[in-house]
């Protein structure tokens, strides 16, 4: 277990490329760390960077305390877990868990042709050595629940009996930090939820340093202690999952997190006698109170207004006092089970989505009243990564 400390890091490639651009970042010990981004944003090189499997350009990394720039793979004490397991077919669960810790021994009789022949203490501490790899095994497979797996091929489990087998070859090693490569985009949803909670609750019950990747945000958020979005090599927020959804620090963030993701209005505040609304064209929406002391220095600039899916509803009933209202015709319903996502349009916005309960019934092409919860509004600059103004 070990703190991760990126300073100043960056990765550039033959011909200009920049993949990550001084990123600096601080991951605590035992902290569960999921860095998350679209495709190309340098998640994964930044992770293979810590792994030392790409040679960084400029910067420093550091695993518990040690700058480790210059030290080779093996001898950093992680362990990764990529996307495609990576299991040695000829082997059994048992052997591929325990591959990486008899390439260690150090009283093997191969490393002393004649150790057969030697002391008794020398064989005494290679039976030790094969005791404690056999105790590591049996407790990682108990871990995992794998225990009835251990003389089973690969080619012999399922995609889940895979993926904890590979999970179990890195947690053997007992490293200072587990480094995770996109591992469940080759399992199916239903696989993926089940092994997104063995991971969390692994986690809890190992306290060891974890960075994960993905480019799946609700893994991000139901994973990680702290999320790490990345948008084109740099780090654009770093925060609990509670934070980055809630309190997005900018546009591109609050687009990026959340399904269905946040809609945008562009337009302009304007006072209105005292009341400060957000118009557009099309909508005319009254700030809520805490809002308005803050972006009053906005006055009469462009703005763009977010809005969740949760935070509209085409229910009037379910309007409050601090809610906005305004007319909108539904184009599509996907029904969810519990709930229901609505597409509306209005003339100048032809792409608005909010959530209703189930039981809502509502018909497409219908002209309905939207309520929308100013309370829970955001407030951005103008551009596609403007700044949260209401910060």
């Amino acid at each position: 277990m070990a703190q991760v400390l990126l300073e100043d890091v960056s990765k550039v490639y033959p011909g200009g490329v920049r993949a990550v651009n001084g990123v600096s970042l601080n991951i605590e010990d035992r902290e569960f760390v999921v860095l998350v981004g679209p495709s190309g944003c340098g998640k994964s090189t930044a992770l293979r960077m810590i792994a030392g499997l790409e040679e960084i350009s400029a910067g420093t990394i550091r695993i518990a305390g040690r700058v480790v720039n210059d030290i080779a793979p093996k001898d950093r004490d992680i362990a990764m877990v990529f996307q495609n397991y990576a299991l040695y077919p000829h082997m059994n669960v048992s052997q591929n868990l325990s591959f990486s810790l008899r390439l260690r021994r150090k009283f093997g009789f191969w490393r002393n042709p004649l150790g057969w022949m030697g002391s008794g203490e020398y064989r005494q501490r290679s039976v030790e050595e094969w005791q404690e790899i056999g105790r590591r095994v049996a407790d990682t497979a108990r871990v995992l629940g794998i225990e009835h797996l251990l003389a089973r091929r690969p080619r012999e489990l399922s995609g889940g009996q895979r993926q904890r087998v590979a999970v179990g070859r890195a947690m053997v090693r007992e490293p200072k930090a587990f480094l995770f490569d996109e591992p469940l985009s080759n399992l199916d949803a239903k696989l993926r939820v089940e092994m997104r909670a063995e991971i969390k609750r692994l986690h809890r019950q190992v306290q060891t340093t974890t960075i994960y990747v993905t480019h799946d945000q609700e893994e991000a958020m139901t994973l990680g202690d702290r999320v790490v979005v990345m948008k084109d090599g740099v780090i654009q927020q770093a925060a609990s999952p509670f934070d980055v959804y809630e309190r997005p620090v900018n546009r591109f963030v609050a687009g990026f997190v959340g399904t269905p993701p946040m809609n945008f209005f562009e337009g302009r505040l304007i006072d209105s006698g005292g009341l400060l609304t957000f118009e557009d064209g099309d909508l005319r929406l009254a700030l809520a109170m805490e809002h308005a002391g803050r972006l009053g220095r906005y006055i009469g600039q462009n703005v763009v207004l977010g809005l969740r899916p949760e935070s509209l509803h085409a229910d009037p009933a379910a309007a409050g006092a601090a809610k906005a209202m305004f007319r909108a015709r539904i184009v599509l319903t996907e029904p969810l089970g519990d709930r229901t996502d609505v597409h509306a349009q209005t003339e100048r916005n032809p792409h608005i989505i909010c959530r209703v309960d189930a039981r809502t019934r509502l018909r497409e092409q219908e002209v309905v009243e939207i309520c929308a919860d100013m309370t829970r509004a955001h407030f951005f600059a103008a551009g596609a990564e403007g700044a949260n103004l209401a910060l």
